[in-house]
């Protein structure tokens, strides 16, 4: 069986398929533009599911990548503040040394030892008291004005207690780990009577009222070993955290790789693709141009 074939068929033939050429060229050209393979869902539908999977895990290491971040500043914050607080409690145990000594100290110089111990005190509680953006380190989720009531606490209350709820400040650094960043203030400084601001006013007031302040060294040391204990408490996590961050990074690389090699394509290897889908596109109208030269002034002569 032969089949007739009219100009007219050639004609639409030959538009049809310039026109599907003309369309991969456009879509290479959008291609070399944007760099992007997929332009829209339909253009890969099990490339755009994975896509938008590694995406939701990248928004989910960028947030991890931010609560690690604000963790590493508040252990900062702490650690700097138990640094402070250990050299300060040393300056008191210096001063207690000093002041024992009984028998080479007149009243006007232990009176002036009395004033410096006085000075720590109010520098421990200052210490004690430290915040970052606005909330104290040593008081957990609690939303008092001071980690620590001072003497003059409004309402009144007991001297040097802790405001703290017991509950800890964490921050979320993966999906099934989170980490403790503030420290435990009670376990730090203690508590009312036991705490190192009282153990500085009795002896302020043994030195005033002459009993001896040697036998308070004790009590200085039993005070120093737990606030170095927390102190490696709080410089552990961090190292945690350190550790944690770098391992974010890397997980982060590497999802934007796969994110890359999903919807992502190479400059080079777009730019020959487009090249020859216009090389592609000259020689069809070429060949069309040849093969429809006739026209109706052919068929008359």
């Amino acid at each position: 069986m032969i089949n007739r074939v009219t100009n007219q068929g050639l004609m639409m033939t030959a538009q049809r398929n310039l026109q599907q050429s003309l369309s991969q060229l456009a879509q290479k050209q959008n291609t070399a533009g944007t760099l992007k393979r997929i332009d829209q869902p339909s253009d890969d539908p099990s490339g755009t599911a994975d896509s938008l999977r590694i995406r939701a895990e990248q928004a989910a290491v960028a947030q991890y990548g931010r609560n690690l971040n604000d963790g590493n500043a508040w252990l900062s914050v702490a650690d700097t503040a138990l640094s402070k607080t250990n050299s300060l409690l040393q300056k008191v145990r210096e001063l207690t040394v000093q002041g024992a000594n009984d028998g080479a100290l007149s009243p006007v110089q232990k009176e002036a030892i009395a004033v410096e111990l006085e000075t720590l005190r109010a520098d421990l509680m200052t210490t004690a008291n430290t915040e970052y953006l606005g909330r104290n380190v040593f008081a957990g989720n609690s939303t008092a004005g001071k980690a620590f009531t001072d003497l003059d606490a409004v309402p009144p209350a007991l001297p040097y207690t802790s405001t703290g709820t017991g509950s800890a400040v964490e921050r979320r650094i993966g999906t099934n780990t989170s980490i403790r960043v503030d420290a435990d203030g009670a376990a730090v400084f203690g508590e009312g009577d036991a705490s190192v601001f009282k153990l500085v006013d009795n002896i302020i007031a043994d030195l005033r009222s002459g009993v001896n302040i040697g036998v308070r060294l004790d009590e200085i040391d039993t005070r120093s070993s737990a606030i170095l204990g927390q102190w490696g408490t709080v410089g552990a996590r961090q190292a945690q955290l350190i550790k944690a961050q770098g391992a974010n990074v890397s997980e982060s690389v590497s999802l934007e790789a796969q994110r890359a090699d999903i919807e992502d394509v190479d400059l080079g290897q777009a730019i020959i693709e487009l090249k020859a889908q216009e090389l592609s596109y000259q020689a069809a109208l070429s060949v069309t141009a040849k093969a429809l030269q006739q026209n109706l002034m052919d068929f008359l002569r």
